[in-house]
């Protein structure tokens, strides 16, 4: 079965071990909807030299670096987090980054794993796309099965020793009233990047084409509409760009590892 563009197959996939399972299998398609009601992690593996740098600068950066879980060097699990769990093959597609190239995206990285690395879990703005859902709220790129669009801005990380960079933003477009809400909604669960950091006048951030998003797929933006940017785990892929370890795997954007962490347990009210 092709997982990858099977949709009604991807409408079976309801918990996060099913999900992992089938990636294991072959699924490589984006995440959004997926497993509805778990929450899903960005990934960042780096060697353990620099691992402490990494985790302050999370600390550092709460809103874009949400951190859930951190692995033991060399492990392919995530206690606590999920159950039959290999960081190597259950993420729907990778990148392996050498010197700050993006040198290789595989649906695989057992070739590649070292015993000295050490993983990140994230939190994922897909999480509370849940609770959006649930007020209904329309998620333009959920329904169309693409990634959201993720885009670069002029907004600083606070450095953690080598590790700075600017921000890395999703965008959704609501009508005004719903963007409010969303705000309210999203505030409620900070582990996954919490309320949105921007609305409207995208130039202000350094955004000058909504239409040319940095990673995932446009959405259209409707004359009646806003875009609401939220702070993105995919912000350390631009700051491994910038400070150019030595080697480094992350997740593809829009293709996350998806968790048995219940939505409800990231959010605080």
């Amino acid at each position: 079965m092709d997982f990858a563009t099977d949709r009604s197959d991807r409408a079976t996939l309801k918990t996060g071990r099913e999900a992992r399972l089938a990636c294991r299998a072959g699924f490589s398609g984006a995440t959004a909807g997926l497993a509805l009601g778990f929450a899903q992690a960005n990934l960042v593996v780096l060697p353990a030299d620099l691992a402490n740098d990494f985790l302050r600068f999370c600390q550092r950066n709460p809103k874009p670096c949400p951190l859930l879980g951190v692995s033991e060097p060399g492990a392919v699990d995530l206690p606590g987090l999920a159950e039959d769990l290999d960081l190597r093959t259950d993420l729907p597609g990778y990148r392996v980054w050498r010197d700050g190239e993006l040198i290789a995206e595989p649906a695989e990285v057992r070739e590649v794993w070292r015993d000295d690395l050490v993983a990140f879990a994230i939190g994922c703005s897909y999480t509370f796309e849940a609770a959006l859902l649930a007020e209904g709220m329309t998620l333009r790129h959920a329904a169309a099965g693409t990634e959201v669009p993720m885009y670069r801005t002029n907004i600083d990380c606070v450095p953690a020793g080598p590790f700075q960079g600017k921000m890395v933003v999703s965008m959704r477009p609501f009508r005004p009233a719903d963007a409010i809400r969303a705000v309210q909604i999203t505030s409620r669960f900070p582990f996954v990047h919490g309320a949105p950091v921007h609305l409207g006048l995208p130039q202000m951030i350094g955004i000058e084409d909504l239409a040319r998003p940095d990673y995932g797929a446009p959405v259209a933006v409707m004359a009646d509409e806003v875009p609401v940017f939220w702070a993105c785990g995919v912000t350390p892929q631009a700051v491994i760009a910038a400070m150019r370890p030595p080697f480094a795997i992350t997740h593809q954007p829009g293709r996350m590892l998806v968790l048995d962490l219940p939505d409800h347990r990231c959010a605080v009210l």
